[in-house]
């Protein structure tokens, strides 16, 4: 059962939430207070601790608790695709969601972690992805959205996974300039995204060889916290421009805010709320 903490507004304050489990770590909340403050908006967001395999349930209690919009971040994205009423185009193709709307009366399943990841890309790297060579360590749920952003967007994207058949699978649904590749093909490409969870504790081995960077790469680690990963340290380390995930999460916050208030989302005070300079 979802259950929303008592006096988060006045009556008529339009509610919106995140679930998964773990969430008391989940910057969320303070990105979209922030937004809704920063437009005068009478909303609130809060945070649900939603035990795994309640994911169905929570959006059933979505709809009793009128909430405006949902986040749904691990481990219920897949879940909750299959109980909203009809999804978005791009989740429908990855079969994950992070984000539900309402429109009249219905839930709608959005991807918003592609889109959020191209204008990170664009804002903090200043680069376009048209032709762009890249290489994605890594099949999941956030490599699966960035890769098919990325190819629809004019990439060509090489998947690199410890399980061939899983990057073989995200090939097949990416399609467009998408291939299989191994570690070597790092040398060649302009942008290196690791999108595994490897580097998030100190102790974890490297996603890839760092011996195979080359000058003048970009490196990407979709991890936050650490601020910067050993990976990113040691891209430094060799000259290269890095960028954490904290953007990411920025912007594909700010994708959901203008999906359930129409308006579009005050970046620039989002971007305070978690410490992010621009």
């Amino acid at each position: 059962m979802l259950v929303i903490p008592e006096n988060t507004g006045d009556l008529g304050t339009s509610v919106a939430a995140v679930i998964g489990d773990p969430i008391s770590h989940s910057l969320s909340p303070r990105l979209h207070n922030a937004a809704f403050a920063a437009l005068g908006l009478d909303w609130v967001y809060v945070a649900c601790r939603v035990p795994k395999g309640q994911g169905a349930q929570a959006i059933e209690d979505m709809r009793a608790l009128g909430l405006k919009g949902l986040s749904v971040t691990m481990p219920h994205k897949a879940e909750a695709a299959l109980a909203v009423d009809t999804l978005s185009d791009t989740a429908k193709k990855l079969g994950v969601i992070n984000c539900v709307r309402v429109e009249d009366e219905r839930l709608i399943g959005e991807n918003t972690d592609g889109v959020g990841f191209l204008n990170s890309l664009k804002s903090q790297m200043g680069i376009g992805v048209d032709d762009l060579r890249v290489v994605i360590l890594g099949a999941g749920g956030a490599a699966r959205s960035i890769a098919l952003t990325l190819a629809e967007n004019g990439a060509e994207v090489g998947i690199c996974n410890r399980t061939e058949a899983a990057a073989q699978e995200l090939v097949d649904m990416v399609g467009n300039e998408s291939f299989v590749v191994d570690q070597k093909a790092i040398k060649s490409a302009e942008l290196i995204i690791n999108a595994t969870s490897l580097g998030m504790n100190i102790n974890d081995p490297m996603p890839f060889d760092v011996n195979l960077l080359e000058e003048g790469q970009r490196v990407v680690d979709l991890i936050y916290k650490p601020e910067k990963t050993v990976l990113l340290k040691e891209a430094e380390v060799k000259g290269l421009e890095t960028l954490n995930g904290l953007g990411m999460l920025l912007y594909q916050a700010g994708e959901q805010f203008r999906l359930w208030t129409g308006e579009e989302a005050p970046i620039h005070e989002m971007a305070q709320s978690v410490g992010l300079a621009f």
